[in-house]
């Protein structure tokens, strides 16, 4: 059996890669908000000053943030919020279940993006560089 110590060793960096491929995919729900890209079916470009228009700069700012690895705890702290304010707002009342009311997605990255808050960047961030660490891979 592996011993959990070259598994443990390996953490700052699973953290990024989870963190960089949440912060693109959140990202990537912004752009189809604000600019209609990647088209895709039943979604569309939103009212830039509604709701759904202010959900779209926040996933399109801040999943930017997130994927860099910059202000990422403050970055992660809002999406988080949005996330949240986004199930109960438009999911929850549908129905009761989060499979019925598409809302799955919405309440696992609220809470991965708590977690983001709570445990930070991992390696390879911006904001391990701005900290005068000068090497991307320290974790924090």
């Amino acid at each position: 059996m592996t011993d959990t110590t070259q598994l443990t060793r390996f953490s700052p960096h699973a953290l990024a890669a989870l963190r960089i491929m949440a912060g693109l995919l959140f990202l990537a729900h912004g752009t189809v908000k604000l600019f209609g890209f990647p088209e895709v079916e039943g979604m569309g470009r939103v009212e830039l000053l509604s709701l759904s228009g202010a959900g779209g700069v926040i996933e399109l700012v801040a999943g930017a943030l997130i994927a860099l690895g910059l202000f990422t705890r403050a970055a992660a702290f809002i999406a988080s919020g949005e996330m949240a304010v986004a199930y109960f707002l438009f999911h929850a009342p549908q129905s009761f279940y989060p499979i019925v009311n598409g809302g799955d997605a919405a309440i696992l990255y609220c809470f991965l993006f708590l977690y983001l808050f709570f445990a930070g960047p991992g390696s390879f961030s911006l904001d391990a560089a701005l900290r005068g660490r000068g090497d991307l891979r320290a974790s924090a």
